[in-house]
């Protein structure tokens, strides 16, 4: 599962822009439809802030 750490993240757009699934989106801030992520990383490792994190689940 992927997060966004809102204390890094700069509001850039570029993990929204680049989610092939089109997961992320801003509602004031931006978050990650679990549902939607395929877990891919690509937001991770566009993420010029490094505020997406992955983090695993049991």
């Amino acid at each position: 599962m992927y997060k966004i750490n809102k204390e890094l993240c700069s509001s850039c757009g570029l993990c929204a822009d680049v989610c092939p699934k089109g997961a992320i989106s801003a509602v004031g801030v931006y978050v990650i439809n679990q549902e939607l992520c395929s877990a891919c990383g690509i937001c991770q490792e566009d993420c010029p802030s490094n505020a997406i994190q992955f983090i695993k689940t049991a």
